[in-house]
């Protein structure tokens, strides 16, 4: 039996339970395209290719499956790096699927031809160019394989005009099994050596960071911080890895993070890394991060170990499989002394800003956003203020309910991935958080949401400034605010409204309630436009290259006011 390569890709696909894609298409792709056609796999015609990747990656983050996306090539296939490497930062799988021109054509500069396979090598965990058909089954599962296995992230497939008309008989095949694909991660460490300097410590601190949510290892997380009675703090990436309003969490950690977990770092003497990988928005003076404590780190990609960080103990594996092996070594321990000291932290330095009777505080709309939608929310954001205001005062109990762009900052990444988790969850709440700069980087998918009958909210706050740039040129550069205002912006109600969408726009503190009402009266898409001060801030915050020592907190802003 034979088949051509766009069946057999589109068979493959279908073998490993793909029934969700999202694409553009274009004329390199268009065989492929012909066959999806009869197939009953759904398609989700974006409008941007960049889109189709962050839509990709909300349906991954919500579902842990891939998301599969398809693209022609040349621009088709360019467009689609911000959204590779910001999956490649971020630990998120991806399968995307590349239109190439034929084989015959590669190298003579053909018509929408780009070498895809060469640009994307730095953003992609696994990627090839098809040159044969006979090739294809095995160049998939090796990609579908790597795209699952360990650390998550995004692989791609070229695949040349000819090679998908192209038939053959090699309709399966097995992926190399050289240790580069070898999908068994054995536990590698001493995880009884490592529960016993857990048993020695007086201050401990669990670390967790996006790695946990991709291992699925929140429960065994909860049982190691409730067995050992240890703090608990998460990275941006790690939000919903431990439940937010346990009595041991005390919120995220890094730049924008918490008085309570900033100060616990440097106050613990035993922190254990599971799944984060001290990046410089956590340690921004890796010689002083936690210095006076014993450090360990449990990760699954073992590049992680000591590269910014210097541990003591390292334990390689599925972070799952790692705590399920460390637990029974685990002592039940009182340390209610460290507890109720860091909750006095909590008690003392809460999250804080100035209220107000005449302008809307963007505190407090997500603060009110959070109850009336009682955490249920599926939130996702762009990238700057409003960001770090939604992992402040939005908390989540579960994982895989917040989707933000970690490692990259990707404006533009919110309103698709909002999307694509609205594909995966139907049913679920789902609010996009933007600014007015992010929301305008893939505003184009307001269509999408509005061809597909999607009720994603928009939750877009305008201070018609690029807020987060602001805040840093008024703290540290003298307030020489260098195009970071627009003197321009659009009427996004009347814009939404063209969209067939409808929206409200708030202006003052009195009408926080009749917008949310507005905004969550039903499952149809909507926008609630929330006009807040330009000179607001997110506090706390470190600097740039600063430790935990340096915290600025809202308290210390007429200090910094009064020395200006």
């Amino acid at each position: 039996m034979k088949k051509n390569g766009s069946k057999l890709m589109l068979d493959l696909l279908q073998s490993h339970g793909v029934d969700l894609v999202f694409g553009y298409p274009g004329g390199a792709i268009l065989p492929f395209y012909d066959e999806l056609y009869h197939s009953k796999i759904k398609h989700v015609l974006v409008r941007h290719e960049q889109g189709a990747v962050h839509m990709a990656e909300g349906f991954a983050r919500v579902t842990g499956k891939p998301g599969v996306v398809i693209v022609t090539s040349g621009p088709g296939a360019t467009n689609t790096i911000t959204g590779l490497c910001d999956a490649k930062m971020d630990s998120i799988p991806l399968f995307v699927i590349t239109g190439q021109v034929p084989t015959t054509a590669i190298g003579t500069d053909a018509f929408q031809e780009a070498d895809i396979f060469g640009i994307s090598i730095p953003v992609t965990k696994y990627n090839a160019l098809v040159k044969s058909t006979d090739d294809l089954a095995r160049v998939f599962e090796e990609a579908w394989l790597l795209c699952n296995s360990g650390r998550p992230g995004p692989v791609l497939i070229d695949f040349p005009k000819d090679v998908q008309q192209n038939e053959t008989e090699v309709l399966s095949a097995e992926p190399d099994l050289s240790p580069r694909f070898n999908k068994k991660h054995d536990v590698i460490g001493d995880v009884k050596k490592l529960a016993e300097a857990l048993n020695r410590a007086e201050r401990p601190l669990l670390y967790v960071g996006g790695g946990a949510i991709n291992a699925m290892a929140s429960r065994e997380i909860r049982a190691l911080a409730e067995t050992s009675m240890s703090a608990v703090t998460t990275t941006l990436m790690g939000i919903g890895a431990f439940p937010g309003t346990h009595l041991l969490s005390v919120g995220m950690l890094g730049m924008h993070g918490t008085a309570a977990a900033n100060k616990a770092v440097l106050e613990c003497d035993f922190l254990l890394s599971l799944g984060a990988r001290y990046d410089d928005r956590v340690a921004g003076q890796p010689h002083d991060f936690a210095r006076d404590a014993v450090r360990a780190h449990i990760d699954i990609d073992s590049s992680e170990f000591n590269k910014r960080v210097a541990v003591d103990h390292l334990v390689s594996g599925d972070l799952k499989d790692v705590l399920q092996a460390m637990l029974p070594y685990v002592e039940k321990k009182d340390r209610s002394t460290w507890i109720n000291h860091l909750e006095e932290y909590k008690q003392k330095f809460p999250l804080a800003f100035e209220d107000s009777s005449e302008v809307i505080k963007p505190q407090k709309i997500l603060q009110r956003l959070y109850e009336k939608s009682k955490g249920k929310a599926i939130v996702a954001t762009d990238v700057g203020q409003h960001q770090m205001w939604a992992a402040q005062y939005y908390l989540f109990d579960e994982p895989n309910r917040w989707l933000t762009s970690g490692g990259l900052g990707t404006m533009g990444y919110g309103l698709p991935a909002a999307i694509g988790a609205k594909f995966a969850k139907p049913n679920d709440l789902v609010v996009c958080v933007t600014g007015d700069g992010s929301y305008q980087m893939c505003i184009q998918e307001l269509a999408t949401i509005r061809q597909y009958n999607l009720g994603v909210k928009i939750l877009l706050l305008n201070n018609n400034f690029l807020g987060m740039v602001r805040q840093w040129q008024e703290l540290f550069y003298e307030e020489r605010f260098a195009e970071s205002e627009w003197s321009y912006n659009p009427d996004f109600i009347k814009l939404a409204e063209a969209y067939g969408i409808s929206g409200m726009r708030i202006t003052s503190p009195d009408e926080i309630e009749a917008g949310l009402d507005f905004f969550l009266k039903d499952d149809e898409p909507a926008i609630l436009e929330v006009m807040i001060p330009a000179d607001e801030k997110v506090f706390p915050m470190i600097a740039a290259g600063k430790s935990q020592r340096d915290l600025i907190q809202f308290s210390d802003l007429k200090n910094l006011t009064r020395k200006k």
